[in-house]
């Protein structure tokens, strides 16, 4: 059970406590969650319905799971990374975006201290704010509009 990524069937991607199950249909879901949920309490830890959330790439109005509703959406937050079920990138580039400009607005004082050479300057762009954009950036899907943007 779970999802054919090149050649391979995957039903879990996991780092630290963060867990995400895949599967082709709703039922194979339920049965994975099941199984989680099983196999976390005979090792002594609690399985949370209520964080538990459902992205799915179909029309599904709720999803339950032995009598227990868990929240269907159309996207989740991943190891930092918004992830969207369309599988598009465009409302985590604006995201990557506003946080770079935050990060920019935090080091203000830098900008404007003219002790501070404008080598250094660049030095500290490339090393603090640059991966604030750029992170997870390998996996996007870009049209030229969202490539201007980034730039």
């Amino acid at each position: 059970m779970g999802v054919g990524i090149a050649g391979r069937t995957v039903n879990n991607l996991r780092y630290a406590d963060d867990t995400t199950l895949m599967a082709g249909k709703k039922e194979q879901l339920k049965v994975i969650i099941r199984k989680l949920k099983t196999e976390s309490e005979k090792a002594g830890m609690y399985f949370n319905i209520k964080k538990t959330k459902i992205m799915k790439t179909e029309s599904w109005r709720s999803f339950e799971v032995d009598g227990e509703e868990i929240e269907v959406v159309a996207g989740f937050s991943f190891l930092g990374a918004l992830v969207e079920c369309e599988g598009g990138c465009e409302k985590e580039i604006r995201r990557r975006i506003t946080l770079d400009k935050v990060a920019m607005q935090g080091l203000e004082k830098i900008w404007k201290d003219k002790h501070v050479s404008l080598q250094k300057k660049m030095r500290i762009v490339n090393a603090m704010t640059f991966p604030v954009i750029l992170y997870g950036c390998e996996t996007w899907t870009k049209t030229r509009e969202m490539e201007k943007k980034i730039d």
